[in-house]
């Protein structure tokens, strides 16, 4: 039987370090699911592993991207599912890490079946986006499918500015002639492994006062440089993400680097609150303090794995 130890918790609360540790502890591979990390020019502001970190462990699906690519997350459950087929291969423990919930759920569950959709629609809606802007997508998606809108308000607003993600869910309704949240909920696929979830947490301030200097920390490595070098692409979908639109910002002179600097730590912070939110209903999700002795945690994984192999 194979089991799929995935680590979760938000940003900056050390997921980094302890899928390491138990990749060496169980001689298996990291699986990365952090949707940030896929992109090859962004290395500093999405805190991908380190030169060392990397050697210590084999890695999958860190910075293998470019921001130029067009990948989806039904594209990554689809390449990591197959990578793990082949990895379980070789140990039936295999580590995945990530602070994306959404590529989490894609792999450990399987996403929802949607309809075909008309490519007229398609190019109708990408030329109204592109004459109406982001607001047209989300009256629309509020006149379609107030639940979702409403949802997303509350436990996801940044997926509101998203363009990408808002045409997708306005294209099926528009496709489909149903809200968007009626595809959602259906029975989730059949897996080849057996999920192991460990979830790290820390008291807030705690957690804030790392996010604060974690921060800090990217500047001093060149943050600001990294960004500068990807202000021509600023349009990008894999660039509308924390961290780069606040020093964007910047470049643009419509707030100051202190200001940009203080725009990331807040913004870093509301989104490691809808972590949070998003997480706390993993279901069967062990939960551990950040600084929870290494024994303890592995002890609490191989306790689950004898458990589901003593089962008749």
């Amino acid at each position: 039987m194979n089991y799929l130890v995935t680590i979760i918790g938000p940003t900056a609360i050390g997921k980094t370090s302890l899928s390491i540790a138990l990749a060496q502890h169980y001689g298996c591979s990291i699986v990365s699911c952090d949707s940030r990390q896929f992109y090859k020019e962004m290395r500093i502001g999405t805190a991908v592993p380190t030169t060392v970190e990397l050697a210590a462990a084999p890695h999958y699906f860190i910075q293998n991207k470019s921001v130029e690519d067009t990948y989806s997350v039904g594209d990554f459950e689809q390449e990591a599912l197959g990578l793990l087929d082949r990895l379980f291969q070789e140990n039936t423990i295999q580590i995945m890490v990530g602070g994306s919930g959404l590529y989490v759920n894609a792999v450990l569950q399987g996403f929802d079946d949607f309809p075909e959709i008309d490519e007229n629609i398609r190019r109708q809606l990408n030329a109204d986006y592109e004459t109406f802007g982001i607001t047209y997508l989300q009256d629309k998606l509020n006149e379609l499918d107030p639940v979702y809108f409403r949802r997303l308000a509350v436990d996801n607003p940044q997926t509101l500015q998203n363009p990408q993600r808002m045409k997708r869910f306005v294209e099926v309704c528009l496709g489909s002639g149903l809200p968007y949240s009626s595809f959602l909920g259906q029975k989730a696929k059949a897996r080849s492994f057996t999920p192991i979830v460990v979830a790290l947490h820390a008291e807030r301030d705690v957690l804030y006062d790392r996010i604060n200097q974690r921060v800090d920390l990217m500047m001093a490595e060149g943050l600001l440089a990294e960004v500068e070098a990807l202000y021509p692409q600023r349009h990008l979908n894999a660039l509308q993400t924390v961290g780069y639109r606040e020093l964007f910002d910047y470049l643009d002179g419509t707030i100051t680097l202190d200001a940009a600097v203080e725009a990331i730590k807040m913004n870093t912070r509301r989104f490691a609150k809808r972590q949070l939110t998003w997480f706390t209903r993993t279901e069967g999700a062990q939960w551990f303090d950040y600084q929870t002795e290494f024994s303890l945690i592995t002890n609490t994984i191989d306790r689950m794995v004898s458990a589901n192999t003593e089962e008749p």
